[in-house]
């Protein structure tokens, strides 16, 4: 029986300054846990956004791989305005993959990768 899930994001080296980047521009998110190793690095920890549950760490290992847009995390806001500040601040240092705006499934949308690659659809139906 499956007791939990959670979507799991793994960083090299930068998941603390990561977390609270977005602790700081998502409104209501925040970093729920953050425990460190030895060494310094995020072992364990998890960010709260709007209910949900994310975990994450430094990975331990250096991997031949990153994030990729293929995986991302949809965030439903009230207003079209909250769209473009999202997009905006998230996207600051990273890429747009589509720029805000009526794609016609959605008044106001738009698809950014952060600055650490974490891939973001931000979306106000209304």
């Amino acid at each position: 029986m499956i007791t939990a899930a959670a979507p799991f994001l793994m960083f090299q080296g930068d998941c603390e300054e990561a977390l609270t980047f977005y602790a700081a521009v998502i409104p209501g998110a925040e970093v729920a846990a953050l425990m460190k190793g030895p060494d310094g690095k995020v072992a364990m920890a998890r960010l709260s956004v709007a209910g949900l549950e994310i975990m994450a760490n430094d990975s331990p290992p250096v991997h031949d791989f990153t994030f990729t847009p293929s995986t991302s995390t949809f965030l439903t806001v009230e207003a079209e305005d909250e769209v473009d500040a999202l997009a905006g601040a998230l996207g600051e240092g990273g890429k747009t993959m589509m720029p805000a705006g009526n794609y016609g499934f959605s008044k106001r949308f738009a698809w950014v990768q952060d600055r650490f690659g974490v891939s973001w659809q931000i979306n106000s139906p209304s």
